[in-house]
């Protein structure tokens, strides 16, 4: 039996249920469905018996920066004026973390049970078309799904069933940057300016009519969590402000089609991507350690001169950086030299890389000050 068919009752401490897995295991996979689709049937016979008229969404998201956007909908949708209500939400299934590898929810999943959202409407498929999950959905009879880092590819099955359609948060300035990491590759390529779209789902990535979107000047120190929290922020708000539109209709009317002949792309990230070589500009590696940020970072090889004269390597994660035209110290072609708090590294084109803040490996994150205090005088030179 797949575990998301359970959904989350297992993680609500306030229902004791003893021996669980005997329970479910004596549960076939079609009871539970037709249990799960009785408890939402309920609730909006429920909400129906009440008198309200407000539409079922339903919100797909998976990272931190989507429970961002799920606390900013159920807060609007409690308002008794409100036009809609989260009728349900779609995750990715548990995952093991940390070092001991424990099963953890994602972070709307953990969002939702914190607000009190039942358990049994957490929907967790490994994959958005599988029949039961696309069965269950159909039962909570949403008008609209949305979308913001759900990390799961929409079949038309899927996208055929809410009415209004599905739109999504997306952190870019479509048809800039489709894809899965538009945050980091607009920062790796060092732009000034980048911005959230709001816009209709369709089979194509990221290819939809665009309803709105906001621009928003970059700084050139932010790193990606920062800014990519900063932009589910904005989207969040162009959500709200662009709900009733969405609701009634009217916004299919004024998207805009995108122009796919100005269209980029975003690829996922690689870890194999992470390493840094100074062969590059100062600036091209700079905005690389800021696209890299959080996952999977930046890492560099150095080497570090021992009592024999001889080279150990050394390996390290470089967590935050700067950009410098000159240097006030001088030393060998390769030398690494220490001036202010930062450690500089010659890189092309007569530039240096501040690097302020690194990581050894099993160590906590420390400055460039008590890193370079650290080797006592030996010579750090950069791999060539």
């Amino acid at each position: 039996m797949r575990i998301w068919r359970h959904r989350f009752l297992f993680l609500q401490p306030q229902i004791p249920i003893p021996n669980f897995q005997g329970i479910m295991a004596r549960c076939s996979p079609p009871l539970l469905r037709r249990f799960f689709c009785c408890a939402a049937k309920s609730a909006s016979a429920t909400s129906a018996a009440a008198g309200t008229k407000k539409k079922n969404i339903v919100f797909l998201g998976s990272p931190q920066v989507a429970a961002s956007v799920l606390d900013t909908l159920l807060a609007a949708s409690s308002s008794p004026d409100s036009a809609f209500q989260v009728a349900a939400v779609v995750t990715q299934p548990p995952a093991a973390k940390n070092r001991g590898r424990k099963l953890l929810p994602s972070a709307v999943a953990q969002l939702a049970l914190e607000r009190g959202f039942p358990g049994d409407l957490i929907f967790t498929p490994e994959r958005a078309g599988e029949e039961s999950f696309l069965s269950d959905l159909k039962g909570v009879k949403p008008e609209l799904c949305i979308t913001a880092a759900y990390g799961n590819i929409l079949p038309q099955r899927f996208l055929d069933i809410p009415p209004c359609g599905t739109v999504n948060i997306h952190p870019s300035l479509l048809p800039l940057y489709r894809g899965a990491a538009p945050v980091q590759r607009a920062l790796q390529d060092g732009v000034a300016e980048t911005g959230v779209s709001l816009a209709y789902t369709i089979r194509a990535l990221d290819a939809g009519p665009v309803i709105a979107c906001e621009r928003f000047s970059v700084d050139e120190c932010i790193k990606a969590p920062e800014l990519l929290a900063i932009l589910f922020n904005i989207g969040s708000k162009l959500l709200l402000d662009e709900l009733p539109s969405v609701l009634d209709g009217s916004a299919k009317q004024k998207a805009k089609p995108q122009d796919d002949s100005k269209a980029t792309l975003a690829p996922k990230m690689n870890s194999d991507e992470s390493w840094l070589t100074f062969d590059e500009e100062a600036k091209v590696l700079h905005n690389k350690v800021r696209a890299f940020a959080g996952w999977p970072g930046t890492r560099a090889k150095l080497q570090l001169m021992n009592q024999n004269g001889e080279p150990d390597v050394l390996d390290i994660k470089v967590i935050s950086t700067n950009v410098s035209t000159s240097c006030d110290k001088v030393g060998d072609e390769n030398e690494i030299l220490f001036s202010g708090n930062s450690l500089l590294v010659p890189c092309s084109g007569s530039t240096w890389l501040e690097v302020l803040e690194l990581q050894l490996p099993g160590k906590k994150v420390t400055t460039a000050r008590d890193f370079w205090n650290g080797l006592r005088g030996q010579k750090l030179l950069k791999s060539t």
